[in-house]
């Protein structure tokens, strides 16, 4: 089983294609197409807010660790 990409490398690939999904659009040639430009970059921009609220979590649980140890050495002095 392969590791995920790191964070900011998933970032920038969706990125570019959140660009590749603009120039899509501009070219579109009618409203089907327009529209499934429209889903996709939804979808982009989910996965997007994903990583990052993910990124929150893990700094949020690190600090909640951190307030844990503190408190445990507090208890034990």
């Amino acid at each position: 089983m392969n590791k995920h990409a790191p964070a900011d490398e998933m970032r920038r690939d969706l990125d570019n294609l959140l660009s590749k999904l603009n120039a899509m659009e501009i070219v579109a040639k009618d409203e089907f197409q327009k529209s499934s430009v429209k889903v996709m970059r939804a979808l982009v921009e989910g996965q997007m807010h994903s990583i990052n609220e993910f990124e929150h979590m893990k700094k949020a649980l690190d600090l909640l660790t951190l307030e844990l140890f503190n408190v445990q050495n507090k208890i034990r002095t």
